[in-house]
């Protein structure tokens, strides 16, 4: 069998799902790190509030809290680099034995299909999974990127390089804040697709409620209007 026929083995809607999926989640990215100046997301608003703290950062002596902050980020960047790196073994060990799982899923969709369309399937879940792993662990690394450059601001508002500095630090926060956002939203399309395994029907719905999802938790959420001062 070619690839050719491979490729035939799965249905039009299969692929309708999938460039939906695939669509939306470069969509709803663009959306949230390029949004309109009047209706910015939450992400953008906790940009502001990041560069607001390294200028706070400059007179604040001692610096424990910030200290503290810093390493509650890089303990979560580490948990879910973690949790990514399991979900990804996991996913390796069922698609070492993929013709149990076809069984099963076939059970469930109440229809036959190759092992190769359920291996298919896993394969793309096991890339959004990578890409997790690769942005979790990337914004771990920008976190005490920025650790360093907070030490090195100095205290004294005099300076002329202190300026510099906090807005350096402050930067390099936003882009592993970016970075680690990211590696949430490719787990929140990773379950999605899990549903793809009862059919392009019911990964298209799990797109649908994903994107409404992110989209409300960004854009109309309780937590953006208190940080925009809209509600108290």
């Amino acid at each position: 069998m070619n690839w050719l026929d491979r490729i035939l083995l799965f249905d039009a809607l299969d692929f309708l799902a999938l460039g939906l999926l695939v669509t939306g989640w470069l969509l709803i990215s663009w959306c949230i790190e390029r949004p309109k100046a009047k209706h910015p997301s939450t992400s953008q608003i906790m940009a502001g509030f990041r560069r607001e703290w390294m200028m706070q950062l400059i007179t604040r002596d001692p610096r424990v809290f910030d200290a503290l902050v810093v390493s509650s980020l890089r303990q979560a960047t580490a948990f879910f680099a973690s949790t990514a790196v399991i979900a990804l073994g996991g996913t390796l060990a069922v698609l070492g034995n993929a013709d149990r799982l076809a069984g099963v899923a076939n059970d469930l969709v109440l229809a036959t299909a190759p092992v190769f369309v359920w291996e298919a399937k896993l394969v793309i879940l096991t890339l959004f999974l990578t890409n997790a792993f690769l942005k979790f662990a990337w914004a771990n690394r920008l976190f005490g990127y920025a650790t360093v450059v907070m030490a090195a601001v100095p205290n004294d508002v005099d300076n002329p390089g202190c300026i510099i500095r906090a807005r350096q630090a402050g930067e390099i926060h936003i882009t592993a804040a970016r970075s680690f956002n990211r590696g949430l939203r490719s787990v929140y399309f990773a379950l999605t697709i899990v549903a793809w395994l009862a059919g392009p029907i019911a990964l298209m719905t799990a797109t649908a409620f994903t994107l409404a999802v992110i989209w409300r938790r960004e854009f109309a959420s309780h937590s953006r209007n208190i940080l925009l001062g809209t509600k108290t």
